[in-house]
């Protein structure tokens, strides 16, 4: 099975992404937090992955932005949490930004993917996306952010994707399924996450539309 993880350059009047889904963009989005309450526990990282077509007119990975986040005044932190994920807040390398600066860094590139294939915003993929979603919108909420490129609610969600697609709902099996591998030693940072429902993600689109003869051969659009 293909990896897609080459991405190509669009013009934005003519990519196909402007249309295949209602004007959004396919953000893949995963967070690492100190719990599971996005109103009282901290954002810990951010990753987010844009999506592409190749030159067949497939889904693809663009390059990827990610952030550790330092906890904001005020979030709790479970240290359950902390023994699921690995992450050492105190790490002398870990290098995380404020929480403002941290969606900064991480909405500059999604909105400059949005632009670039002439959508109106991003949706967020994510597996159990609302998850990731609600920790967003908390964090842009506790700073007062007023450029989020994401949609406020709508999402696409690999959990049902790959429940239908495979009959799995954990992301690991769902991803090994899909056909690539998975590396539990890499689990639980928002990169790797990320990167592997991004995999997922374009895996179950690109095979179905390969698979339904109604729109097998024919543009995304």
């Amino acid at each position: 099975m293909n990896d897609p993880t080459a991405s190509s350059p669009h013009d934005a009047s003519t990519s196909p992404l402007a249309r295949r889904f209602r004007g959004y963009l396919p953000v893949v989005v995963d967070v690492e937090t100190g719990g599971f309450d996005w109103n009282r526990h901290a954002l810990l990282e951010i990753a987010a992955v844009p999506l592409d077509l190749d030159a067949d007119g497939r889904l693809v990975l663009d390059e990827p932005t990610s952030v550790h986040v330092e906890p904001a005044p005020g979030t709790d932190i479970d240290p359950q949490s902390l023994e699921v994920t690995g992450i050492d807040l105190d790490h002398p390398f870990r290098f995380a930004k404020a929480e403002r600066e941290a969606l900064d860094h991480v909405f500059g590139p999604v909105r400059a993917a949005v632009k670039k294939h002439g959508c109106q915003r991003a949706i967020l993929v994510g597996h159990n996306a609302h998850f990731d979603l609600n920790f967003l919108n908390a964090a842009v909420a506790r700073v007062g952010h007023k450029r989020n490129p994401f949609h406020p609610f709508s999402v696409f969600d690999t959990v049902t994707l790959a429940g239908v697609a495979y009959g799995q709902t954990v992301l690991a099996r769902a991803v090994q399924a899909a056909g690539f591998r998975w590396d539990s030693a890499s689990a639980h940072s928002a990169l790797y996450d990320a990167e592997q429902t991004a995999r997922l993600f374009c895996t179950i689109v690109n095979d179905w539309r390969r698979a339904d003869p109604s729109v097998a051969g024919q543009p995304l659009a």
